[in-house]
């Protein structure tokens, strides 16, 4: 059972609080670009087991690269994905392979997504308040987070009491 969910990153500085000396003036640089991509990400929420592609957009289109995507991964297992009801998880035209099967949380309910807790974490540690050249650096620095990342580390962030039986 995986928790799906997509996240935007993108080029336009995110500024966070940080550490500072008292009574000295604090100047951040920042980058005002729209440039960004997508990392669609499923998580299993008690082991940190997760798969994740880098796509350019929220769509229909990429969504259905995901699921082709997760279904060739996980080859003949049987998989459920929970996901929020975002319109290209829902759309008429999603093709949804035979080894997966979704649920949808309830609508406005982002709380009970435990990936939303990865994402909170990436920003933090890799996003904020750093200024990266390009979106091709960006995007290098999250592949390799990503590679870095341990599923210990994933579960510790995701796993949540209420989701045990």
């Amino acid at each position: 059972m995986f928790f799906f969910d997509e996240a935007r990153f993108g080029l336009q500085t995110s500024l966070a609080r940080i550490w500072a000396l008292s009574g000295k003036p604090l100047q951040i640089k920042v980058k005002q670009a729209y440039q960004n991509f997508y990392i669609y990400s499923s998580v299993e929420s008690k082991t940190g087991e997760n798969f994740s592609l880098f796509l350019p957009w929220v769509n229909t289109d990429m969504m259905n690269l995901y699921l082709k995507q997760m279904s060739f991964e996980y080859g003949n297992e049987e998989i459920v994905i929970i996901m929020d009801q975002a319109g290209w998880h829902k759309s008429k035209d999603l093709v949804v392979p035979e080894n997966i099967a979704i649920i949808y949380l309830p609508p406005y309910s982002p709380e009970l997504n435990p990936i939303e807790r990865l994402w909170k974490y990436l920003k933090t540690h890799y996003i904020h308040n750093r200024i990266f050249d390009s979106l091709k650096q960006m995007m290098a620095d999250m592949v390799d987070v990503f590679a870095e990342l341990k599923n210990e580390t994933v579960a510790s962030l995701c796993h949540c009491s209420y989701l045990e039986l």
